[in-house]
């Protein structure tokens, strides 16, 4: 019953990468482990068996070699516009959506220490995560994610800073200096994340911040090369190499669960098509899930990317649309009840779609159907996937279509199957080398080579 907690003086200072590999480290001590994250903001979501958490946490949970589940993420916010849906123990909560973001802080506390109370009885160490910045004064009132929940699991803190930014003794001290005494007692070491340089050139930056804090250094881990999405799922990337078949994935604003084209990258050149022009020489343009699909499909339409992606179905261009970007290909998005918008779709598949007021949120096998050219070599594949939406989609004769072939079009509900070797392979004719299992356990090579396990073994009781 013991727990230890990153945290970072910025968003994007690498705290769930870090986790990620903290998770399998203690797992390859011998420990049962899990990891935590009170409260996380991302449009991508995994489905478990009581609903869906955000992607790091399921990452976090894989790495850990357990089952992930939604006490792991209690609290999941989807960014909707000037708002955002509150999604609690893995369900939409109405109620608390609806209320300012001042107030939901208290309701949601309960949620947040019963899930932790219970993860620490059962787990022998839980890897925390906090969200952006410990020293955000302005916020510190309704913390629910960083010192609170430090306090809440007795957790000593690893503080991380993204030292490629510069900048960063600066930040460290900074956070430091602006939380109260006893949360500065929390942090135990400091973590240069992200570093690619002379390691010489530090001096004597490490010791001149430890006089002023008391706190060492502990950590300094290179930049890492992984195959894990980022937080958004649409990380830019280095090159792609040469010859793989080039692939336009159209990023809209309300774009959802990119996560699961991480994999895809390992067998195509992927590009993030926001321009008409982006989808030139594309052999694939995908069309993403989508939290907000009329908005996206007014989007789309500003942007002149309807016409584009139009154009390249008619010119032969393969295209594809997965869960809400399924609903776009359509021909009318209906709203009775007002729950997304009403408008008229891309038309190239022969569908409508009626937005519901439930959110339908699922595990998904299905054995695809038989399909003609070019989605030809995808006929009866079993695939294993998940759902997470809002609305329910029927064909011309009204029968309900989860996945559907026009020609050179095509979409299918479920998320995931892009992360399948077999839909990859089919798809173009390569299978990913790297496993997620591989990955995690580079990740956690590098923390073995980078951070001091004696620390991290003292703040989690090992001897």
């Amino acid at each position: 019953m013991t727990a230890v907690m990153i945290q970072g003086c910025t968003s994007w200072a690498g705290k769930s990468l870090l986790t990620t590999a903290l998770c399998r480290w203690y797992a390859r001590q011998g420990l049962k482990v899990a990891p935590f994250k009170a409260q996380n903001m991302s449009n991508n979501a995994r489905v478990v068996a009581s609903g869906e958490i955000g992607v790091a946490q399921w990452l976090q949970a894989r790495a850990a070699g357990v089952e992930p589940e939604v006490r792991m993420n209690p609290v999941l916010l989807k960014p909707e516009s000037g708002t955002s849906q509150v999604v609690r123990l893995g369900r939409v909560d109405a109620e608390l959506s609806r209320r300012p973001w001042r107030d939901r802080s208290e309701a949601l506390w309960p949620t947040v220490e019963n899930a932790l109370a219970e993860l620490l009885d059962e787990y022998d160490v839980v890897v925390i995560e906090g969200a952006g910045s410990p020293a955000e004064i302005n916020l510190a009132a309704n913390d629910i994610v960083n010192m609170r929940v430090a306090e809440r699991a007795g957790a000593p803190v690893l503080l991380a800073v993204d030292i490629d930014r510069g900048g960063a003794f600066a930040h460290l001290y900074g956070t430091w200096a602006l939380l109260p005494s006893h949360h500065q007692r929390r942090i135990r070491g400091f973590v240069l994340n992200r570093f690619r340089g002379d390691a010489s050139l530090l001096p004597p930056g490490p010791e001149q911040l430890e006089r002023l804090t008391g706190v060492p250094t502990v950590g300094v881990v290179p930049m890492i090369r992984h195959d894990l999405p980022d937080e958004d799922g649409a990380a830019l990337r280095a090159p792609a190499r040469g010859g793989l078949p080039p692939v336009a994935i159209v990023r809209y604003p309300a774009a959802s669960n990119l996560d699961e084209f991480a994999a895809l990258e390992q067998v195509a050149d992927v590009r993030w098509a926001t321009q008409p022009w982006h989808l030139d020489g594309a052999g694939l343009v995908v069309l993403p899930g989508s939290k907000h699909v009329a908005s996206d499909l007014r989007w789309l339409d500003a942007s002149g990317l309807s016409a584009a992606v139009v154009a390249a179905a008619r010119a032969g261009v393969r295209v594809l649309g997965v869960c809400g970007g399924l609903q776009l290909l359509g021909r009318r998005l209906e709203d009775p009840h007002g729950v997304d918008g009403s408008g008229d779709g891309l038309g190239l598949l022969p569908l409508t779609t009626t937005f519901d007021r439930d959110k339908l949120v699922r595990r998904r096998s299905l054995t695809l159907p038989e399909l003609g050219p070019p989605w030809a070599a995808l006929s009866r594949l079993p695939v294993t996937g998940y759902e997470i939406r809002q609305g329910r989609t029927v064909d011309s004769s009204g029968t309900d279509a989860v996945v559907v072939a026009d020609g050179n079009v095509a979409g299918w509900y479920p998320h995931g199957l892009f992360e399948d070797a077999a839909v990859l392979e089919a798809l173009f004719g390569a299978r990913p080398t790297r496993t997620l299992d591989a990955t995690f356990e580079r990740l956690a090579d590098v923390v073995e080579a980078h951070v001091d396990t004696a620390v991290l073994r003292s703040l989690a009781g090992l001897s």
